[in-house]
C-alpha cells in the first residue's frame, strides 16, 4: 500500500508493506544519491533491525547512533552528544539521517535532522504502532523540556516514510496498547466506521489480520488533515483530541507511569465527560469510548485531582492568546474545537 502526502516541494510517499525493512536499502537508493548516512535508533530497536539495515547500506558510509529507549531520552540535553557524533562522522548537508524506531526516535531524529547544519534530509522508519499510525507522518518533530512535552520543535518532512507492520510482532504488548490509544483517537474524531470496526475485533491479535488496512486508514486521515493545515493552526488541531490532558498526565508522572497512548486514552475520556455533561457532545459518547478503550486494555482514569494538572496545561502548545483549543466530539466520528481557559477541566472531580 502507498499513500502520497501532497505538500508541494515537501511532498513524500508513505509505504505500508509487511517485510519492507528487509529491502529498505532499495527504497533508499531510489531517493538518495549521497555518500553518508547516519542511523539514529535506540537500544531496544537497533539490535532487532539495525544490523540488517547497515548491511543493506554497505555501499554508503554509515554511522549508527544508539541511545537509551524511552521518553526521557527525548530531551534537549541529549542533543549536543548527537550533534557531536554527526560532526565526528563528517555528515554534511547533502547526506542523510534515518530515524529507526518508535515515536521518541522519530521525534528526536527528525528534530536533529531539522537543526543540524540548518537541515539534513531524513527518512522515517517507524517500528512501533503509535509511530506507524501517527507520529511518523505530518512533519512535526520535537524534544521535551522539563516544563512540558514537545516544547522545542520544528516542521521537518521526510523523504519518505517506510512502515513495516511485521515490526509489531516484536513489540511488548504494552506498546501495542500504547499505539491503540492513537488508533482509537482517529475513529473518534473522523471515522465512525473505523471506530465500529475496532469494536468488532476480539483483541489485537484478531485485528492484526487487517493491520495494513488499519494503519492505512489512520495515516490517510492524518494525510488529509496535514495537507489542509500544515502548521497546526486549524483543522490539524483535531489530532490533539485527548492530548491536552494526556500530555499533562505524562508530565505529572515524569513520563514514568503512563505511556503516551495510555495518557491520551485517559484524556479522551476526561474531556468527553466534561463536554457530554455540558451538552456539547451526544449523550452516551463517553460510554462508547470507554467500551472500546477497555477492549484494548487502555486505562480510563488516572485518579488525579485536576488542579495538579493545571500548571502543565498552561504550557500546552495549543495555548493561543491565553485560551486553549480543546478538541471535543459532537459524536463519534465528528469533532469541533472549543476555545476556553485551562480551568475548563476543573468541572471534573478527578481525571
Amino acid at each position: 500500500m502507498k499513500l502520497h502526502v501532497n505538500l508541494g516541494k515537501d511532498s513524500y510517499d508513505i509505504i505500508i508493506e509487511k517485510g519492507a525493512l528487509e529491502h529498505a536499502g532499495d527504497y533508499i537508493k531510489d531517493v538518495f544519491k549521497g555518500r553518508k548516512i547516519a542511523i539514529i535508533s535506540d537500544d531496544n530497536v537497533f539490535p532487532l533491525y539495525g544490523i540488517s539495515l547497515e548491511n543493506q547500506l554497505a555501499s554508503y558510509d554509515v554511522t549508527s547512533i544508539v541511545i537509551p529507549h524511552g521518553e526521557p531520552s527525548k530531551n534537549f540535553e541529549i542533543l549536543p552528544s548527537i550533534y557531536s557524533k554527526l560532526l565526528d562522522a563528517k555528515l554534511t548537508r547533502s547526506d542523510l539521517i534515518i530515524a529507526l524506531g518508535g515515536g521518541v526516535i522519530g521525534d528526536l531524529a527528525g528534530f536533529v535532522a531539522s537543526t543540524y547544519l540548518r537541515g539534513v534530509k531524513f527518512i522515517q522508519m517507524p517500528t512501533s504502532l503509535l509511530a506507524q499510525v501517527d507520529s511518523s507522518v505530518g512533519g512535526k518533530v520535537a524534544v521535551d523540556l522539563p516544563e512540558g512535552k514537545n516544547l522545542v520543535g520544528a516542521f521537518k518532512h521526510p523523504l519518505f516514510v517506510l512502515i513495516d507492520p511485521l515490526t509489531l510482532k516484536t513489540l511488548d504488548p504494552h506498546f501495542i496498547t500504547d499505539g491503540m490509544g492513537e488508533v482509537i483517537k482517529y475513529g473518534c474524531i473522523k471515522d465512525r466506521a473505523l471506530f465500529d470496526q475496532l469494536k468488532g475485533y476480539k483483541d489485537f491479535n484478531d485485528l492484526y489480520q487487517d493491520i495494513d488496512e488499519i494503519i492505512y486508514k489512520c495515516v490517510d486521515i492524518k494525510r488529509d488533515v496535514v495537507e489542509k493545515d500544515l502548521f497546526d493552526f486549524g483543522d490539524r488541531l483535531c489530532l490533539n483530541f485527548g492530548h491536552t490532558i494526556g500530555h499533562a498526565i505524562e508530565q505529572y508522572y515524569n513520563f514514568s507511569k503512563y505511556s503516551h497512548g495510555e495518557a491520551v486514552a485517559i484524556g479522551m475520556v476526561a474531556i468527553t465527560k466534561i463536554s457530554e455533561a455540558s451538552k456539547q457532545t451526544k449523550e452516551g459518547t463517553t460510554a462508547e469510548i470507554e467500551e472500546v478503550l477497555t477492549h484494548y486494555h487502555l486505562p480510563l482514569a488516572a485518579h488525579l485531582d485536576p488542579h495538579v494538572l493545571l500548571e502543565a496545561i498552561s504550557h500546552d502548545k495549543k495555548n493561543f492568546d491565553s485560551q486553549l483549543s480543546f478538541v471535543l466530539l459532537d459524536e463519534i466520528g465528528s469533532y469541533k474545537i472549543y476555545k476556553g481557559d485551562r480551568d475548563y477541566i476543573l468541572q471534573l472531580k478527578e481525571v
